[in-house]
């Protein structure tokens, strides 16, 4: 019987947090969809995996076998992954480098310039992720190394270098009574309606709703969007106000969209991140020793 590693993944998930709700928040699902997924798993094996209730979910005696061998098993077939992907990339001399929105700014152009001249023959293959995706696929494996945003979540699994900050600022509806002002304290824009990211990825959008910020003021959305066009359609149609990088206002000005500064919310981070079994990869180590120099 073949069972897809996807299922075991979410599998394992809901075995370890022990419950649907942080399950879902980690694989960035839905819990409906990851529901789903666990009765397939369940279904396909013809053993009852999970006993429900009020209180989460605990595992059964089939349950508790498999989650022994599934960490395992996964970790295996990740390490398989990787280096049958890295020997790829060696052989077309690729490194794919995932990245979310601006990158890191004006700089990214400096460093891929730079990668190619410490590395000639190789070539860096930008690959932009939407905002449901906050690693940019280096979660995944689908890339081998990724510019983001912090906090992202799954974080503290990669080894993460600060490369800069920069403050957030709000976009708003240009016809919004505050676009006017010169500055807006967050405090005055707690009870907007928010265009945010996706609800599973976490600490991603409660990082860009300033969740963490309100003095318990729950957060109202309007919308929910994953990539930029929609967001800045969002904004422009009123249907919420959303924080921003700074450099938001330079790479995504669109008429009927206003950007102000915003006082009462921590800057912005940007950083570069890989996984640690690339720690020995001098081409991922030199793509990261670019990063460092040019920002």
């Amino acid at each position: 019987m073949d069972v897809d590693t996807r299922l075991l993944r979410y599998f394992a998930a809901v075995a370890e947090e022990g419950g649907l709700t942080r399950a879902a928040q980690r694989l960035y699902v839905s819990q409906p969809a990851l529901t789903k997924q666990i009765k397939q798993l369940e279904e396909r094996l013809g053993v009852r995996l999970f006993t429900r209730s009020k209180s989460g979910m605990a595992l059964t005696g089939p349950g508790r076998a498999l989650a022994e061998r599934v960490p395992e098993l996964l970790a295996t077939w990740d390490r398989a992954l990787r280096e049958t992907r890295r020997a790829a990339g060696r052989a077309a001399r690729v490194l794919r480098v995932g990245f979310l929105a601006s990158a890191a700014n004006e700089a990214t152009q400096e460093i891929v310039a730079e990668f190619a001249r410490r590395r000639p023959g190789w070539r860096a293959d930008m690959r932009q992720a939407s905002w449901a995706n906050p690693t940019a696929g280096l979660a995944d494996g689908d890339v081998d190394v990724a510019l983001l945003r912090l906090p992202f979540p799954g974080q503290d699994e990669l080894r993460v270098e600060v490369l800069f900050s920069e403050p957030r600022c709000v976009a708003l509806p240009s016809s919004h009574p505050l676009a006017s002002r010169e500055v807006i304290a967050f405090s005055e824009l707690w009870d907007e309606a928010f265009v945010a990211a996706p609800e599973e990825t976490g600490a991603w959008r409660d990082y860009w709703v300033g969740a963490g910020e309100r003095d318990g003021r729950p957060v109202r959305i309007g919308a929910v969007t994953d990539q930029p066009d929609e967001w800045l359609s969002a904004i422009a149609n009123g249907y919420g106000v959303a924080l921003a990088p700074e450099s938001a206002a330079r790479y995504y000005a669109r008429p009927g969209v206003t950007y102000r500064p915003v006082t009462g919310v921590s800057a912005s981070q940007v950083a570069v991140a890989w996984a640690p079994a690339d720690d020995d990869n001098p081409v991922v180590r030199d793509f990261v020793l670019c990063c460092l120099e040019y920002t």
